[in-house]
């Protein structure tokens, strides 16, 4: 299964923000998990970095996004992503279009997010943390 962290699952897990960091940190430790692939894009690794830049300094939080980047798979935001994100009429945030398509052309079949409802023009699956654990992973540990 391929799935996409949007920026505040990553935020989450960086700045150890409770109560979304007991569900978080468990998605992200998927990475580890053969029977998933984990994606984010650039977007949200330098959202992220802002947020663990202002909790944490620069350089923690540099080596924090660095241990991501070895761990996840990187979405590239392609010319087509951007264009798709600005032709398409229900995407108001082009920020979340640009996730999104950037979650498509990777072939992802989920996007975990806290703000599920930035993606409501969405024709994959989006679920918050809390929702994805409860339906995919509680599965995988029995």
């Amino acid at each position: 299964m391929k799935i996409f962290l949007d920026a505040n699952i990553l935020i989450s897990v960086l700045n150890k923000e409770y109560p979304s960091y007991t569900y978080t940190s468990r998605i992200l430790s998927l990475v580890d998990n053969p029977r998933f692939e984990v994606y984010t894009s650039p977007v949200c690794l330098a959202i992220a970095f802002y947020f663990a830049e202002k909790k944490s300094g620069s350089k923690k939080a540099k080596q924090k996004i660095k241990t991501l980047c070895d761990h996840l798979h990187i979405a590239e935001a392609t010319s087509s992503s951007v264009r798709k994100a600005l032709q398409n009429p229900a995407v108001v945030d082009f920020e979340d279009g640009l996730e999104y398509y950037s979650a498509i052309e990777n072939k992802c079949s989920h996007i975990i997010t806290e703000d599920t409802g930035d993606f409501y023009f969405s024709k994959i699956e989006v679920l918050g943390s809390e929702s994805f654990f409860k339906k995919y992973m509680m599965k995988t540990a029995k």
